[in-house]
């Protein structure tokens, strides 16, 4: 279970990215009171909030380019010097009490895009650190230690912004970048690229990349389903709070709910990195159904001990579903294009998210939050059976590509 650890390379990359796991924890907190301190307003905090995430939308294809063509530890390099500016910068201004909404809004709209290069970067990074025999085990190490450092991030963001105030929340988040970049430089692998002579351009590499998407059945299948899944799980994290204060669950019991579903997160990556299944993809695949779990027990038995249960049940499922799927992607898709298969994978998986999000309260408000969560509970059936019931997903075996990239 410990053998990547072995490999330098993989051990500098899992430091670098807990690293800046844990400041990312602290950030959406810190940042949230920081805009409400300065405007006390939720519209300024949903436009700041916004302009992250439609520049991270916007570079995400470009970051699987230039991930593909570059170094990608260096991509990861510079992508950690823009972040650490750009919280630097916000943190020094809310802690001078100087900082506006605009000023929000643009380094908000900095760290999205510095983000867009820096995931297909350290996902692409992943096997150029480690054996293929061991990449499932890697990819569990990574899953089980991104967990952990949310929760610990959190928490002692939480910690930090009560005690000393959200710019310090925000300058520490700027520290762990700068951390991390440090962690990043010291990844020695070889460049997955070709001679600049013999580049195509950065639209013919995105066509390139598409046609690596789209030439797997089980790849862009299992994207579009986890369009519908996120989007029904954002419903969820909306509604979930909402219910939590007009039931008798109370907002203590929500607050343990998730506190579950990460202990779940924890125990899963354990699990994950000791399955030995040859179909590990629809091993993966069909723990997505657990998701329907936490939905039902809100909308219809809303008792502290089941939904404990379930949310434990749903962090465990995530895990053994992105452990799956990771491996499954960098034993199958050439290591030259990988990077750009994953910027169109978060693509697709992300981009429901915030109509999702915009559309929830006017539907809930139509036809009831109890409709709402057994709807989504119904979507994650429902795309775990199309899953499940396609025959590139249920054919793939975890064993690497024999076949050359061309």
């Amino acid at each position: 279970m410990w053998e990547p650890l072995r490999h330098q390379a993989f051990r500098w990359l899992l430091a670098g990215r807990i690293t800046t796991i844990t400041g990312n924890a602290m950030a959406p907190i810190a940042l949230a009171f920081a805009v409400l301190d300065v405007t006390s307003s939720v519209t300024s905090l949903g436009i700041v909030v916004a302009a992250r995430s439609v520049a991270n939308v916007v570079f995400l294809l470009w970051g699987g380019v230039v991930a593909d063509r570059l170094p990608r530890q260096l991509v990861l390099v510079g992508s950690c010097a823009v972040s650490a500016g750009s919280q630097a910068l916000i943190a020094v201004l809310v802690l001078q009490g100087t900082v506006s909404v605009p000023w929000f809004v643009v380094l908000a709209a900095v760290n999205g895009m510095s983000g867009a290069f820096a995931f297909p970067a350290s996902a692409a990074l992943v096997p150029q650190t480690v054996p293929a025999d061991v990449r499932q085990q890697a990819n569990g190490l990574l899953r089980l230690g991104l967990s952990s450092a949310g929760i610990g991030g959190a928490s002692l963001g939480g910690l930090l912004i009560a005690f000393a105030g959200p710019g310090w929340g925000l300058m520490a988040d700027a520290a762990t970048f700068a951390v991390a970049g440090v962690c990043f430089w010291f990844v020695r692998v070889p460049a997955a690229r070709v001679a600049a002579e013999h580049k195509p351009g950065v639209f013919a590499e995105l066509r390139v990349g598409w046609t690596e998407f789209v030439s797997r059945s089980w790849v862009w299948i299992v994207v579009v389903a986890f369009t519908l899944v996120n989007a029904a799980y954002a419903g969820v994290v909306v509604l979930g709070p909402v219910l939590a204060d007009t039931t008798s669950l109370g907002r203590e019991t929500w607050g343990f709910a998730l506190a579950a579903q990460a202990a779940g997160m924890v125990v899963g990556g354990f699990l994950a990195m000791r399955v030995r299944v040859r179909r590990f993809l629809l091993f993966g695949v069909l723990w997505v159904a657990a998701f329907a779990g936490l939905p039902l027990v809100l909308a219809l038995y809303p008792q502290p001990w089941a939904l404990l249960v379930v949310a434990f049940l749903c962090g465990a499922g995530l895990e053994q579903f992105g452990v799956a799927w990771e491996t499954s992607l960098q034993q199958h898709v050439p290591e030259d294009r990988l990077a750009r298969v994953y910027s169109y994978d978060m693509l697709g998986s992300i981009v429901a998210v915030p109509l999702a999000q915009l559309a929830i309260g006017p539907v809930s408000h139509a036809v009831g939050v109890e409709a709402v969560l057994v709807a989504s509970a119904v979507v994650f059936v429902v795309a775990t059976a199309a899953m499940a019931a396609s025959r590139s997903v249920r054919a793939l075996q975890n064993v690497p590509a024999t076949a050359p990239a061309s």
